[in-house]
């Protein structure tokens, strides 16, 4: 009977439990400003204006760029104003568009009308003029006066608004509104009536015209009809809302002084956009969030419910943001519980993006503080390990991964300096001291007090931007409090892989992953490898905007990644893609920082190619053979389920401008012009982005190496070698550039304008029981190769999957490496081996035998016994053991000697 009682408890109770509701602020401030500020934070304001360098500094900065402008309106009132991109004379209401690309416009409103953008994103020559160059009272419902770039001196010329650069439009009015926010800020800062007339006229004139809009009419009645927002394509690129509602409330006391009469209808038109917002977007990713913060912003700077008919005022949609939920905006808590992984703090979206999200996120929680001084966080405890988690997208050299729609870069620390602030504000002195030491170790201008020495001349460095102060007591931390050897994500499927990843010259790391959740590309199961301090196997990066040509039939596509590709085919939905790879093992555990065994890591995954239904398994690996010295081993295997394959392509890029492949010998294969990769055959468009194409056939190993030239002679190299197999044809190529950089500054050549040397190696009919086999080797001019030499090995009885490596290193070192798919035992010059992978070392009396995912590893003298699968390693070096597993185990010696094992970190033990 008790347990029928708690289960009826528990059935009443989880709908409130599984949907917490956030409680709405009490005590709303009532006078404006309200958003980025109160009236009670202005004498303190003003003492710094007074006392304080840097508010000084900021202040001259504003006033240097907005005073200009003011001044010409001073005999020249419409000057601005006039350039704004308006419906000046046919005052059109209702706008139509074709899916993305503007059509037309019509109706006739009492007062000029906001003109809507050209296109969604799409690029074009035709770009926006300065603002004192365009020409004042624009018009014309077809078309614009815009700078032609693809002529000497850029002229202006009219065209046809569909044909305008993708923003262009709605950049101008953006820019015009963030000057008229500056100068309302001036006004209550300083109560100069001047700037006040100013920001009014800009921001009466934009707000009268968007009243008369209606929402946009998609002819096709398509998938843009529920993006599409008032003044953009896309609501998420209403940004102009930020700029309208900080401008509203800094002069709203001039307004009811001076025209009472226009507040009810900025409040309609204000709804009006946020309705539509709400009602159009995609609330599964990062859309949400940007949606709710310009919601958010417009939302403070509305009265309370109680002050309209339709009892929608500031509370309706605070509430709405935080805790309702509808077909295109979701809540807070139900859009986090969707996109967050709870246990990583990992979001659902390509690093960019994702990083992206978390900055936004802590920022949203910032800014309701400062507002309404109410902590978001003990609802939304999920941040904590979302801004903790961010130092594991990081290479050695501290640029994040790229895969998906993101670019090379730094790591966002505003998330760690938000998350200081909130704890410093509320007495969290543990998440204080957490955030302070991430903050001082990852970003660059950290001072003693945390301040960067320059804040940047604009209204929020005074409120949300100001300078953080930070407990001089608290020492940076250190990036093994943060960054672990492996690391694995499954909810964006990406597996990471680090050696010596406080080392940014000599470290090695791999990311690898597939295609799940968003911003994702169609890659199959690829690869990022760093080497010598460089991110020298790339990503090639997005290429163009998302609905151009280039990045829709290249660079999202199998053949610009590091893959392998099924019959020329391989291909499913990128962006939101629902691909992930099975990890069915790795080493060590995934976030462990202690008590493994360093030296050697790997990881092996299953992946399904849908579009040919391939079963596809990549083995990768680490070894480290010293302290500056190391490869990697790709193990890929691929073949159709039903039979029938043709070929499967192997691709891999790396940076360089010079690509060299060669037969062990070292001298250059016969390679001729080849059109055999190409889209010819019912081929995918993107291998004819792929040029200079030449090919051999070959069934004998053979290697590459990428040279990639510095001034100072310390060139850096990419070695690959890989295993022949019969009918394996090798291709060199030069691909698209590689776009994934933002600029060339870390290069000797310019990397993002010149071709992405590429080899493909194509295996006909199967390449599962011929797999594509690679050892790479970074290395330098000066220090040269380590490794000497590889080859194979067969084992007779060994399933035809198998693969056996010597890898002879100059130090001396020989690495005896095993590769398995079947569960059995194989035996190669007294060694035995049953797992998915094993490494067995040797350099004169020192030895490792490294077991990964297996029941039996034997060598040197000592057998390795587990009745499940086990990762473990046993190392002999200078004349002691060291031992680890993490399943229980027996070792056996040569003399028959059995100790069993429970599950041990790494240490020191006796045999």
């Amino acid at each position: 009977m008790k347990y029928i009682v708690i289960t009826i408890f528990l059935l009443i109770t989880y709908p409130y439990l599984s949907a917490q509701q956030i409680p709405l602020p009490s005590n709303l401030p009532q006078a404006h400003p309200r958003l980025m500020t109160t009236p009670g934070y202005k004498p303190t304001l003003e003492k710094q204006l007074k006392e304080d360098i840097w508010a000084k500094e900021v202040m001259q900065g504003i006033l240097d760029r907005i005073n200009p402008y003011v001044e010409r309106t001073q005999t020249e009132p419409d000057w601005l104003y006039s350039r704004l991109m308006m419906y000046w004379k046919s005052k059109a209401t209702q706008v139509y568009i074709n899916g993305g690309v503007y059509s037309h416009a019509d109706g006739e409103a009492p007062v000029p009308t906001v003109r809507f953008g050209s296109t969604r994103g799409v690029s074009s020559p035709f770009s926006r003029p300065k603002i004192e160059d365009i020409v004042p009272y624009m018009d014309d419902t077809k078309g614009v006066y815009f700078r032609n770039t693809s002529k000497e001196s850029s002229p202006l010329e009219w065209v046809d608004q569909s044909n305008v650069s993708g923003g262009s439009i709605e950049s101008v009015n953006e820019e015009i509104m963030r000057i008229a926010k500056d100068a309302a800020f001036v006004y209550w800062i300083t109560g100069d009536e001047k700037y006040a007339k100013f920001a009014f006229d800009l921001f009466n004139t934009y707000m009268m015209g968007m009243h008369y809009r209606t929402e946009p009419v998609d002819l096709g009645n398509g998938h843009a009809q529920t993006l599409a927002g008032m003044s953009t394509f896309e609501v998420i690129q209403e940004r102009i809302l930020n700029e309208l509602a900080y401008l509203y409330d800094f002069i709203y006391p001039y307004i009811q002084a001076k025209h009472s009469d226009k507040t009810d209808i900025y409040a309609i038109t204000f709804k009006k956009w946020i309705d539509i917002s709400i009602k159009n977007g995609v609330p599964h990713n990062n859309w949400n969030l940007h949606k709710s913060k310009f919601i958010l912003k417009v939302a403070m700077v509305l009265e309370d419910n109680r002050t309209y008919a339709d009892g929608k005022g500031r509370e309706y949609y605070i509430d709405y943001i935080l805790n309702k939920t509808s077909a295109r905006q979701w809540s807070l808590t139900d859009f986090m519980k969707y996109g967050y992984d709870y246990d990583t703090g990992i979001w659902n979206e390509c690093p960019g993006y994702a990083q992206g999200v978390t900055k936004d996120l802590t920022n949203f929680i910032r800014d309701y503080d400062n507002t309404f001084n109410q902590n978001l966080l003990p609802y939304i405890p999920v941040m904590v390990e979302a801004v903790k988690v961010l130092p594991q997208y990081l290479f050695p050299n501290n640029q994040i991964t790229a895969f998906g729609d993101t670019y090379y870069g730094g790591l966002h620390t505003e998330a760690m300096s938000d998350m200081v602030r909130i704890a410093q504000k509320y007495g969290d002195k543990e998440n204080e001291i957490l955030f302070t030491k991430m903050y001082k170790l990852f970003e660059p201008n950290a001072v003693q007090q945390g301040t960067p020495e320059k804040l940047a001349p604009q209204v929020a460095s005074f409120f949300t931007s100001k300078p953080l102060a930070l407990d001089k007591n608290i020492e940076k931390g250190k990036p093994g409090d943060y960054i672990t050897q492996t690391f694995y994500a499954p909810n964006v499927s990406w597996f990471v892989q680090r050696n010596k990843y406080d080392d940014k010259q000599n470290s090695l790391m791999i990311s690898q992953y597939a295609s799940y959740g968003n911003h994702a590309h169609s890659n199959g199961v690829a690869m990022e490898l760093y080497g010598k301090g460089h991110i020298l196997g790339a990503e090639s990066g997005i290429g163009s905007t998302y609905f151009e040509k280039p990045y829709l039939e290249y660079y999202s596509q199998f053949p610009a990644h590091n893959t392998v590709m099924v019959d020329g085919i391989s291909k499913y939905p990128e962006m939101l893609s629902n691909h992930p790879f099975d990890l069915l093992s790795c080493y060590p555990e995934s976030n462990q920082k202690e008590g493994y065994y360093k030296n050697i890591t790997f990881s092996d995954v299953y992946f399904l190619e849908p579009e040919s239904r391939s079963d596809q398994n990549r083995l990768l690996s680490i070894v480290s053979t010293g302290e500056a010295t190391g490869y990697y081993v790709d193990i890929f295997r691929s073949k159709k389920q039903r039979n029938g394959d043709k070929f499967h392509d192997y691709f891999y890029h790396n940076l360089g401008q010079e690509l060299f492949i060669q037969n062990i010998k070292g001298e250059n294969l016969n390679l001729q012009p080849s059109e055999e990769m190409a889209f010819a055959g019912g081929h995918l468009f993107a291998l004819d982005y792929m040029w200079d194409k030449k090919s051999a056939k070959t069934n004998e190993d053979y290697q590459a190496v990428w040279k990639m030239s510095f001034p100072d002679g310390n060139h850096i190299y990419m070695n690959l070698w890989m295993k022949g197999y019969p009918n394996r044809e090798i291709f060199s190529i030069k691909a698209p550039a590689c776009k994934a950089f933002r600029n060339n500054n870390d290069f000797p050549y310019e990397v993002n304008k010149s071709p992405y040397l590429t080899i493909a190696a194509r295996q006909y009919g199967e390449a599962w029981n011929r797999p594509f086999v690679s050892v790479f080797e970074p290395a330098t001019e000066k220090e040269g190769k380590s490794i000497r030499s590889i080859e194979s090995f067969n084992v007779n009885d060994a399933s035809p999957d198998f693969v056996g490596l010597v890898v002879n290193n100059k130090s001396g070192r020989t690495d005896y490496i095993f590769s398995s798919v079947k569960d059995e035992m194989v035996v190669y010059n007294n060694m035995a081996v049953n797992g998915t992978y094993a490494v067995i070392s040797e350099k004169g009396n020192d030895f490792t035998l490294f077991l990964g995912n297996g029941t039996l590893v034997g060598g040197k003298g000592f057998k390795i016994e587990a009745a499940e699968k086990v990762n473990a390693v046993l190392e002999y070096k200078n004349g002691e053991y060291y031992f680890t597993c993490d399943k229980p185990v027996t070792i056996k010696t040569e003399k028959g000697k059995q100790i069993n094992k429970d599950k041990t970190t790494y240490q020191k033990i006796k045999l």
